[in-house]
């Protein structure tokens, strides 16, 4: 694999491997790696198996068709698949080059080569093997065929426009196109944008059928959301506000548009309109359900106001930075007063379960350490996760019996929770609670598996003690400032001990120096390590001191925990945690 210079690749080199020298079209067909020479080079690293991948997959056909004829720019897909079948049937979607599904050594040496962490990630690279931008997804998916011929140039023009843009929006400019300029209600009636014109209007960004994974999903949903939103609307308007909401669907099915729309009682863009998704891109989403709010003068007052909704309701409006500021001295002075009961009760939900299905009150562990605990047998990081966890547990609870720990399942199904929580000696919520989603929004989860530690008092100490824990097993409890900082004391006593540089047959190509870092995954165990590591800046490699004296448990040949998929619809997992795709 030959770099011609910093940034810059040679695309033969990159793309072949020993005994090949070709790529493939779906029909079967080999074509030579040396015709790509002096062509624009897209490398589109996807999987079959997740939803929002396939869309990518859908707008970057639409380019490749229009700008293949010029006969300058190709595609390269490289599955993220983990059988041939499931591969060959994506690809035959594809009407673009391939690396062969069977040399898995090329795949995953450009999986690393780019750092691909997502799965529908696409690396443009330029006639002189140059790395135009490793974010080639979010151009494509923004600006389409515009963003050809690909160069920093044209994107920086296209940039550039979009802030001219930006700076001009109003209503009309993001509502109507040159064939549009209504809105429809419910009713099948066209009501006309200028209507809307000075008033504060909610764009509401939704995806009806993103409810079949809802059972999976620790935060908010569509399905949840809409009834809030419905209860805020209606009180605005009995009020007399002069506020208004307008939907932009994102499905693709029109019956589950008909039957999401049908319980509205705001307004809509029409289905699958092409302004639909082109809003989603130029508000930059980044969540469903997403509540943008456009200020009566036709400019964006917040980008998404979902959570603060659900929390203060109406006292939100009309979400001015005045309002904000007020509403933060309340989540204050909430954070200030919060208890165990606060978090975890819910009417008549006042229990959490034990390992024979016993109810026990929340009221019976107050004034007790509790860590909550958001995972799923699913999620590989989680199953990985749990020995450690259990064992810190046991100590933890040896040496202090005002101490426990509360699981709550991302599961998909009674059965796998049953089982899951039977390898545990802990406590748990029950299997679909509803309390689930608001300790989630609560802690801000957006990964699992996630731990959080709450003190006596019933206040948060930290929404990161997995890495507390991970890093210094037991010896974290009880995670406070007081008990890290002499963790801490005691690491830069032993760091002293230890060598500023050292070779490691690990990595042979730089001397790796100690170096004080935050969370960091150790190259030599894969494990999580915290405060001190020895490190090479110039190939961000990173051992634990432990592995980089020879007294760790270093593994051999591939770490295949480094980056494990879910084949869980909706989440993808990477390294040591499973995310949201």
């Amino acid at each position: 694999m030959a770099a011609v210079e910093e940034g810059s690749y040679d695309v033969n080199s990159i793309l072949s491997s020993s005994g090949r020298d070709f790529l493939i079209r779906n029909n079967g067909d080999k074509v030579e790696i040396h015709g790509l020479k002096g062509k624009k080079v897209g490398l589109y690293f996807s999987a079959s198996w997740c939803e929002p991948h396939r869309e990518v997959t859908t707008d970057l056909v639409e380019v490749y068709n229009e700008c293949a004829p010029k006969g300058d720019f190709e595609i390269i897909f490289i599955s993220r698949d983990n059988d041939d079948e499931a591969f060959n049937a994506y690809f035959s979607e594809m009407p673009w080059l391939a690396i062969p599904f069977s040399d898995s050594e090329t795949r995953d040496s450009l999986t690393n080569l780019f750092k691909v962490w997502g799965m529908a990630d696409f690396v443009i690279i330029d006639e002189n093997g140059k790395v135009v931008t490793e974010n080639g997804t979010m151009i494509v998916r923004h600006y389409g065929v515009d963003a050809y011929p690909f160069t920093l140039e044209k994107i920086n023009e296209l940039k550039e426009e979009d802030e001219k843009i930006r700076h001009n929006q109003s209503l009309t400019s993001l509502l109507t196109s040159r064939s549009r300029d209504y809105v429809i209600s419910n009713d099948g009636k066209k009501v006309p944008v200028s209507e809307l014109e000075g008033k504060i209007v909610g764009l509401y960004i939704f995806l009806s059928a993103f409810d079949s994974i809802s059972n999976l999903m620790p935060q908010l949903v569509c399905s949840d959301f809409q009834p809030l939103l419905v209860e805020f609307y209606e009180k605005l308007k009995a009020q007399g506000e002069s506020f208004e909401v307008v939907a932009i669907s994102l499905d693709n099915d029109e019956n589950s548009f008909k039957q999401a729309f049908g319980t509205m009682p705001w307004l809509s863009l029409p289905f699958k309109d092409k302004s639909c998704l082109k809003l989603a891109r130029y508000f930059e989403l980044s969540a469903l359900p997403s509540l943008v709010i456009i200020g009566s003068d036709g400019k964006t007052l917040h980008p998404n106001v979902v959570e603060t909704v659900e929390k203060h309701g109406v006292l939100a409006y009309p979400f001015s930075p005045e309002k904000f500021k007020e509403l933060e001295e309340i989540e204050k002075a909430k954070m200030e007063a919060q208890t165990l009961e606060s978090i975890l009760v819910k009417a008549e939900l006042d229990f959490v379960i034990g390992k024979d299905g016993t109810k026990i009150l929340v009221s019976d562990l107050v004034g007790k350490h509790i860590l909550i605990y958001f995972s799923a047998h699913w999620c590989p990081p989680c199953r990985a996760f749990l020995p450690k966890l259990i064992e810190a547990y046991q100590n933890i609870k040896a040496k202090d019996d005002a101490f426990e720990l509360i699981f709550v399942s991302s599961d998909r199904d009674q059965a796998t929770f049953d089982s899951y929580f039977a390898e545990m000696p802990w406590l748990a919520l029950p299997f679909g609670d509803e309390r689930r989603n608001s300790l989630s929004r609560i802690f801000k989860v957006s990964g699992i598996p996630t731990l959080v530690a709450i003190g006596p008092s019933g206040k948060t100490i930290t929404t990161d003690a997995r890495a507390l824990m991970m890093a210094h097993g037991a010896d974290a409890y009880p995670f406070t400032e007081e008990i890290l900082k002499e963790i801490e004391k005691k690491c830069g006593e032993m760091a002293k001990e230890w060598p500023e540089k050292l070779k490691h047959p690990l990595h042979e190509e730089h001397e790796l120096v100690r170096t004080r870092r935050g969370v960091y995954r150790c190259d030599g165990c894969s494990e999580e390590g915290l405060i001190w590591s020895f490190y090479c800046e110039k190939c961000d490699f990173y051992l634990h001191p432990k592995c980089a004296l020879g007294e760790g448990n270093v593994k051999e040949g591939k770490d295949d925990s480094k980056e494990e998929e879910s084949h869980n619809e909706g989440w993808v997992c990477v390294g040591d945690v499973c995310r949201k795709a």
